[in-house]
């Protein structure tokens, strides 16, 4: 049955319809100009002149970005760093996700205090790099692979999902069969648990693919860089340029080249999870909603 709307009801539409708009074209429009400014002239970029078209339509960005072998080293890494470091987090947060959502686990709630203390307390920067240098691990991949290889906020996830999704009398029933724990996890507990495994992958990923910070501090061979240290690396020398405003042309021209770097750089980099978000979006509200109360 149809409802009759109201003048007090259409002119909510017309506001909440307004607000979604322009909050999606706050959202679009730094996504626009990059593309746009990627296939224009970089002086044209710089001169302010690209605002919403595109100015002196070159692929010349793209073309130096392609024959820049950071590029293709950065790209390499960045895959094995995700593709490994996601492995190494699915099974870190997974065993101990199901470990503390027993609940015959000794001391079950101590343990679970000590990884939850983590969110709030850290040791902070320099004990981290020396207890990683200690290690021998500096200037490693092993940093970048084992530095977070539990997010808490995934563990107390799994962690909830277990318990609302694993009851304990299929626990009991598997061993009065004569299955033991280890025989459980993996052949009950983990095929039931596809969605949450899912979700994990899904949000490991994308921190790994994104994640810079730990290669900036814990690496120093460019043969190692991810990807998006190889962005920095760039931004920073346009930024560097800009800031001398030297006149000469060999300055200038340097300029130029970073700047027509820069965004195509960004599109190339971002591209792979643009590419891939659409297909994994439902699994972040998946994400959401495991975490959430049920009653």
């Amino acid at each position: 049955m149809k409802v009759k709307e109201n003048k007090t009801d259409r002119i909510f539409d017309v506001c909440n319809w307004s607000c979604i708009i322009i909050f999606f074209l706050i959202v679009l429009y730094p996504l626009y100009y990059i593309v746009i400014a990627s296939v224009s002239d970089p002086q044209e970029v710089m001169n302010g002149n690209v605002l919403f078209a595109p100015a002196g339509l070159t692929l010349e960005g793209f073309k130096r970005v392609l024959a820049y072998e950071g590029m293709y080293i950065g790209y390499k890494n960045t895959v094995f760093y995700t593709v490994a470091g996601t492995i190494i987090n699915l099974v870190v947060t997974l065993a101990a996700g199901y470990s503390l959502s027993r609940p015959d686990l000794y001391a079950r709630k101590f343990f679970t205090s000590l990884f939850v203390m983590t969110m709030f307390f850290s040791g902070g920067l320099i004990p981290t790099f020396l207890i990683v240098k200690s290690y021998g691990m500096y200037n490693t991949i092993w940093p970048m692979l084992l530095l977070g290889a539990v997010n808490v906020w995934n563990l107390i996830i799994t962690k909830s999902f277990f318990e609302n999704n694993i009851p304990v009398s299929l626990l009991e029933s598997a061993q009065l069969d004569g299955c033991d724990d280890m025989r459980f996890f993996f052949k009950m507990a983990l095929p039931l648990s596809k969605a949450i495994i899912a979700v994990l992958t899904v949000y490991y990923a994308v921190g790994h693919w994104n994640s810079y910070f730990n290669a900036f501090i814990y690496l120093k061979d460019e043969d190692k860089f991810p990807l998006q240290l190889f962005l920095r690396q760039i931004l920073l020398q346009n930024q560097f340029n800009d800031e001398l405003s030297i006149e000469s042309s060999n300055s200038m021209e340097s300029m130029f080249i970073a700047e027509s770097m820069k965004y195509g750089m960004i599109i190339l980099s971002t591209l792979p999870i643009l590419m891939v978000y659409p297909f994994v979006q439902k699994f972040f509200v998946q994400g959401v909603m495991i975490g959430a109360i049920k009653g």
